[in-house]
């Protein structure tokens, strides 16, 4: 069945924002395959601080031309994502993307637009500041919800106003822009970012291609080396898995 494009302009449920579209599933192994070798990172870097847009919309960490290539498919407003987040953080980066065996693409998957909102404002900080700003969204996940939660009238008057104007207003009435301001964002950076309705499009694009492509329905969805990871998403199967894939 061909899944349905996203349509990020209309309202999702508040009160669901942390559950839907999340799934937990179990680990799918497969063969232990031969290690892999080490691959040293630019003098004076680490691979770990190395990150770069890549060209289908999402921002790589590590060796751009490691072996193994993890791709996730996350939502800000996913409580799973979170999870993952906090329990892979220090983790991922020290033994397996410091190595330059691994790197990890992130692709926003945007559910709704409390979700969009946050994300187009990520994406329009300095690259270098993507993975920051999005561990500490997954962080202070109830902070974001909390905004939306309490002016729930606010956000649906919004969503009536035209495309340009709607977004700068959900994060008047739901605080996303004292959120981010917070996070080292200007106001102005925030308006002119989700006044620009090409943001949001772009993460429309990125995840309609992620339904189609690799029929993602849940965050976080894994793809390593083109391949969905079926049955993975949580850290410790993910571990697993780069683990027998030679990561080790």
């Amino acid at each position: 069945m061909t899944q349905p494009k996203l349509r990020i302009f209309l309202l999702a449920s508040l009160g669901a924002l942390a559950l839907a579209g999340c799934g937990d599933a179990k680990t799918d192994p497969t063969a232990e395959q031969d290690v892999v070798a080490k691959v040293a990172p630019p003098a004076g870097k680490s691979w770990s601080a190395t990150v770069s847009k890549t060209a289908e919309g999402g921002y790589v960490m590590g060796n751009p031309d490691a072996p193994i290539k993890i791709v996730e498919f996350a939502s800000l407003t996913c409580s799973h994502c979170a999870d993952f987040s906090k329990e892979a953080h220090e983790e991922i980066k020290r033994d397996f993307i410091d190595t330059g065996r691994v790197s990890l693409e992130v692709r926003n998957f945007i559910r709704d637009p409390l979700d969009a909102s946050a994300a187009a404002i990520i994406q329009c900080a300095p690259v270098d500041r993507y993975f920051p700003l999005q561990e500490n969204v997954f962080a202070s996940q109830a902070e974001l919800f909390k905004g939306a939660q309490e002016n729930s009238a606010g956000g649906e008057a919004a969503m009536k106003l035209a495309p340009a104007e709607r977004f700068p207003a959900l994060a008047t009435a739901w605080k996303l822009d004292t959120f981010f301001q917070s996070r080292g964002i200007t106001a102005d950076q925030i308006k002119a970012c989700l006044g620009d309705i090409n943001n949001i499009s772009k993460l429309e694009t990125v995840t309609n291609k992620a339904i189609e492509q690799y029929k993602v329905q849940g965050t976080p969805t894994f793809v390593i080396n083109g391949q969905v990871a079926e049955g993975i998403a949580a850290w410790g199967p993910l571990r697993d898995r780069l683990r027998t894939m030679g990561a080790r």
